[in-house]
């Protein structure tokens, strides 16, 4: 075999379907295989144009369009189409367009029908157009998304390379080469425990070794990353994937026990992703300017819409969305301080509310602020976090995420404090609860960092707990707080409709259903000290803690998941439609299932609101 047949193999060893064939297969499909290369902008083929082949994107990018000229993917490394013209009398019906420069392996037609009529896992993975098929086949599996049964121990496929820190880089380099990996990990070794004290990949020798023209022997430990991000082996791919993209990482050591056991490349979770969102985190990272950003915003939406059509649960939809919304934050940050000039004192920029959470869907508005360090002097450094906070806010609301109605932003000065500033702000809110500090409780109380000196943010949240726990009277309040919002249910257990106009005869899912859930199960969370975000995860942590009656953690859980989902695919059905979507749905529209559910979760919610009132009365200790 041609060393160019022996790239092709190893290559399709990877990729589905074919990394399920036998050995003898692939070796026979690496011989048959033809190279194509495309510049960026080729029409591969239209609408009606014959097709003789299947692609296999070995790299580059391929936009595929719908016959009205919707848009409806995108393709990479790894991926392949082609597939439904092979299956219907040659005529393609998906036209094709390079969005980059693209190298494609050409499988011929006849190996093509040989494979399907021979193989059903090759069979059932082209039949992408026979959606009932697929579906029953995702079930039978239960794979209804990969992402969430893999685990990402799964993608690792050697031992993890590794050198001793008092290596040099020299010693890093030659080792990699032989090796043939692109990332190496640096160990402290003392006696028999083994540690992982930073890691070199690639880009590292190029920027902080040849770009500086450091010598050979400088020793690894003066270049490594050393503030590590791992995975744990039993994390999932899609975990794995929000951490990388959260990041900006490429590479992600994973740990067993503690104990290094591989490294996942960016290319190999690519692999395991519907490659939607890793697309538009991308192109956000690439936009020159806001208003590039601001054209992204549709597919962001058309992500959303492909994660709900793929079956995708609420929270890696919900996740999903606030990885893309942090990352547009973040873009406009780094724009805005090209355009500023550096800051004039370090700073770190929050994401309050869903984005925090990692529960954000597409009908959102944006809830920001800004801790300042303490050497900030409003005289001198208040004009450029104005300027800042604008440029950023007004980005968002070109991208689709909506102006606060109730000002909670980075432009309003009343949010953008200094560390102390910061800190008094929520012991005062904690130890002196008053309507307006409980309304700012449940926004704040729900903060991320996405830029600057994210560990401000993460002493900030280690501050509200450590508080919160120790305060029955806050928690109390916070709790009589949670009840303000009740279920739509009558006394017969009937709907109750909105009467606001617009919404009439309807039920917003998001007031009078996940934000109370999400409300009451911050309290349990403050009580027992969790320093999760995500009300699933919060969830976990109050069920561990076992404060609540026998059997309803997982009814609470159940419940969430099921309004989070009925709200969540009627917004995508409305971006689908071309309407603007929003969270109120009205009970004729909804099917007998749907109808019979939602009561049982919104009387589930209603039994824990009632457990709330009873459990954090005034003088009571939790």
């Amino acid at each position: 075999m041609e060393a160019e047949q022996l790239e092709v193999l190893a290559f399709i060893r990877q990729c589905y379907p074919f990394k399920a064939l036998p050995e003898e297969e692939l070796e026979h499909i690496a011989t048959q295989v033809e190279v194509s290369y495309f510049r960026a902008g080729t029409v591969i083929f239209k609408y009606g144009d014959a097709v003789h082949d299947l692609y296999l994107i070995r790299s580059g990018a391929v936009e595929i369009h719908r016959r009205n000229g919707e848009l409806y993917n995108r393709l990479s490394e790894g991926s392949l189409f082609g597939q439904m013209g092979l299956l219907m009398n040659n005529k393609n019906r998906l036209p094709a367009t390079t969005l980059e420069d693209t190298l494609v392996y050409c499988l011929p037609e006849a190996v093509f029908h040989d494979l399907y009529e021979r193989f059903e896992v090759f069979a059932d993975f082209v039949e992408v157009g026979d959606s009932a098929r697929l579906r029953h086949a995702v079930s039978r599996h239960q794979e209804a998304n990969e992402l969430m049964t893999s685990s990402i121990r799964e993608l690792i496929s050697r031992e993890p390379v590794s050198i001793g820190r008092a290596a040099s880089v020299f010693d890093a380099a030659r080792k990699m080469t032989e090796e043939a990996v692109s990332s190496i990990l640096v160990l402290n070794e003392e006696g028999e425990e083994v540690e992982v004290a930073g890691i070199i990949t690639d880009r590292d020798l190029r920027t902080r070794v040849l770009a500086e023209e450091l010598p050979s022997s400088t020793p690894v430990a003066e270049i490594m990353s050393v503030d590590l991000v791992a995975a744990e082996s039993d994390q999932y791919v899609f975990e794995a994937m929000l951490t990388m993209l959260r990041y900006n990482l490429h590479h992600l050591p994973v740990l067993h026990r503690g104990k290094p056991i591989g490294v996942v490349a960016l290319s190999d979770v690519m692999r395991h992703e519907s490659r939607n969102s890793l697309f538009v985190v991308r192109h956000i990272f690439r936009a020159q300017d806001a208003g590039e950003l601001a054209t992204i915003a549709d597919d962001a939406r058309a992500c959303f819409v492909r994660m709900v059509n793929e079956d995708a649960n609420s929270h890696m939809i919900g996740s999903a969305m606030a990885v893309i919304g942090r990352s547009f934050k973040q873009r406009l940050l780094e724009l805005a301080e090209e355009k500023l000039g550096p800051p004039p004192v370090p700073y770190c920029f929050l994401a309050l509310g869903s984005m925090a959470r990692d529960e954000q869907l597409v009908v959102t508005d944006q809830d920001n602020a800004i801790i300042l360090d303490n050497s900030y002097d409003a005289e001198r450094h208040n004009d450029y976090f104005a300027e800042l906070a604008k440029f950023v806010c007004d980005g968002l609301a070109a991208c689709g995420y909506s102006y606060c109605t109730g000002n909670i932003m980075a432009t309003n000065p009343e949010w953008r404090k200094t560390r102390t500033e910061w800190e008094q702000c929520f012991i005062d809110w904690i130890d002196n609860p008053s309507a307006r500090s409980l309304l700012n409780s449940n926004i704040f109380f729900d903060l991320d960092g996405v830029y600057g000196h994210l560990e401000w943010a993460e002493q900030l949240n280690r501050l509200i707990v450590r508080r919160a726990r120790r305060s029955p009277r806050f928690l109390a309040s916070m709790a009589r707080n949670a009840l303000l919002r009740t279920p739509p249910l009558g006394f017969f257990k009937e709907f109750v409709m909105e009467q606001d106009g617009k919404h009439n005869n309807s039920i917003n899912l998001k007031r009078r259903g996940t934000a109370p859930l999400a409300d009451l199960i911050r309290v349990h969370a403050l009580a027992v000290g969790s320093k999760a975000q995500n009300s699933f995860e919060r969830l976990n942590d109050v069920i561990e803690a076992d404060i609540l009656p026998r059997g309803r953690g997982p009814d609470l859980r159940d419940a969430m998941e099921f309004i989070a989902m009925v709200r969540i695919r009627h917004q995508a059905m409305d971006v689908e439609a071309g309407r603007e979507p929003d969270n109120n749905i009205e009970p004729e529209n909804l099917s007998d299932f749907e109808r019979r559910n939602l009561k049982e979760a919104f009387q589930i919610l209603s039994q824990a609101q009632k457990f709330l009132k009873f459990r954090y009365q005034p003088g009571r200790a939790s």
